[in-house]
């Protein structure tokens, strides 16, 4: 054999160990299925249901393959907004009666008044100004809401918002917990106070900096600096612990508010899969089911991801 052929058939040789041992190793090692994906940034509001929600999203993504970034309680309304405006995250729950705030002027509000309405106008005005996908929503109306203290209620026959105008307007006593956002957004307490026709000076509020609904109504419960009434959501689960009546809103002014994900269209042309990845677990989030968890967040105290984790688990 010539000293060519030789080498030659050494190197051949040597290729295919190596080949060998490449695959070998591949093998004990385990072959990823698919190339990882990812990462998604996922963000939400800081209060009890942001947090939850936020966690089903990012437990739902890291069950199905992706990597996640966890902003999870990113901020307040504005915030988070804004970080998804800006790219600074890539997801998070938002509700569908917001949407009238953010295009103010642009639509009429009976359009807001309705599940399918509300979420559809939105859908249509975020995606066109923003580029931002509204995916399906949870049917359930977590409205901002005005709740009093029991006793409050019976002595007075409070019942409806109509019924605190009232009894504001007659001088009665009245001071109620809320975050800064309640306070000066134009979707919370103003639009109650135009809608009812009421004002409340600022000693007849006391401005907590979270946006955490248990902490208000911790405050109306136990009668901190003399509340008796308390900023709430139409899906807080520790309202009855607390002895406490959310006011009807007769006259229907606020919006629905079904959460609903929200995401980068960049991100979902990427990964459109993300969509059927969410549908299920939010159509589940019935009034009942979301009470019910963020019930175990605020009064029970348990950790959002433990309680997303376990939803997430009863599903399978």
């Amino acid at each position: 054999m010539s000293i060519k052929n030789f080498l030659s058939n050494k190197v051949v040789l040597s290729v295919l160990v190596l080949l060998v041992v490449v695959i070998i190793f591949l093998w004990i090692r385990g072959v990823p299925e698919e190339e990882a994906k990812g990462p998604i940034v996922v963000g939400s509001k800081i209060d009890t249901e942001g947090a939850l929600l936020g966690n089903i999203i990012a437990g739902l993504l890291e069950d199905n393959g992706f990597a996640v970034t966890d902003r999870i309680q990113t901020g307040t309304t504005p915030i988070v907004r804004e970080a998804i405006i800006t790219g600074e995250i890539d997801i998070y729950p938002e509700y569908t009666g917001n949407g009238f705030y953010f295009f103010s002027g642009a639509t009429e509000v009976a359009l807001w008044k309705s599940p399918k309405s509300a979420w559809e106008t939105v859908k249509k005005l975020d995606y066109e100004e923003n580029k931002l996908v509204w995916l399906t929503p949870a049917p359930a109306n977590n409205t901002w809401a005005i709740a009093v203290r029991k006793d409050l209620s019976e002595a007075e026959n409070l019942v409806t918002l109509e019924d605190l105008a009232g009894y504001i307007n007659r001088d009665g006593y009245f001071k109620i917990a809320g975050s800064e956002e309640f306070v000066s957004s134009e979707a919370a307490l103003p639009s109650f106070e135009q809608g009812y026709s009421f004002k409340l000076t600022d000693d007849q509020m006391l401005v907590l900096s979270s946006g955490n609904t248990a902490l208000t109504e911790q405050a109306a419960a136990r009668q901190t600096d003399g509340v008796n009434a308390a900023m709430a959501y139409g899906t807080d689960g520790q309202l009855a612990a607390y002895d406490l009546i959310v006011l009807e809103d007769t006259k229907g002014v606020q919006p629905v508010y079904e959460p609903a994900p929200i995401i980068r269209e960049a991100v979902l042309l990427k990964y459109p899969e993300i969509e059927d990845i969410l549908k299920q677990a939010f159509i589940g989030l019935d009034l009942v089911t979301l009470q019910g968890l963020n019930s175990r967040i605020a009064v029970d105290g348990e950790a959002p991801s433990a309680v997303a984790e376990d939803y997430l688990g009863a599903m399978d």
